[in-house]
């Protein structure tokens, strides 16, 4: 798989699940807490789950805009996203992750949306990481 990189990005992390993390450019800096559920004190900090929910309900989003314009579909303004990451033991053993987004696209029939949401699973690159790995729910609501 070739992929022509338009954009990069840059982040470190220290101290791991009960550290700090940050981008190169000074835009994100986190305080990270490693969550009671997995052992850790659920501090006042993020975890990369909840970095990982944002981030590909944002993306997701973005893809739904992109193929709406292809369909010429329009994604109303309040459409939204939320993305639930679940994180736990694999049965094959080490950890593995769940994802399931639910969809919100008020005011498109539900065959529209149906539609939207096939395509922009084919484009958003999170999804596209997630294929064959991550089973990922798909729930239009």
């Amino acid at each position: 798989m070739t992929v022509e990189v338009l954009y990069q990005t840059r982040a470190s992390a220290t101290g791991g699940r009960a550290g700090n993390a940050h981008t190169d450019d000074g835009r994100l800096t986190v305080a990270l807490s490693t969550p009671k559920e997995l052992g850790g004190d659920g501090g006042a900090g993020t975890n990369p789950e909840q970095l990982f929910a944002a981030g590909y309900s944002a993306c997701f989003l973005g893809a739904l805009k992109v193929v709406a314009r292809q369909l010429k579909l329009e994604v109303p303004g309040d459409a939204s996203i939320t993305a639930t990451i679940g994180i736990g033991p694999r049965s094959e053993g080490g950890f593995g992750i769940t994802a399931d987004l639910a969809i919100h696209l008020p005011g498109i029939g539900h065959e529209d949306a149906q539609k939207l949401v096939n395509a922009a699973h084919q484009t958003c690159p999170y999804s596209n990481a997630l294929r064959n790995n991550v089973d990922v729910g798909l729930t239009i609501v």
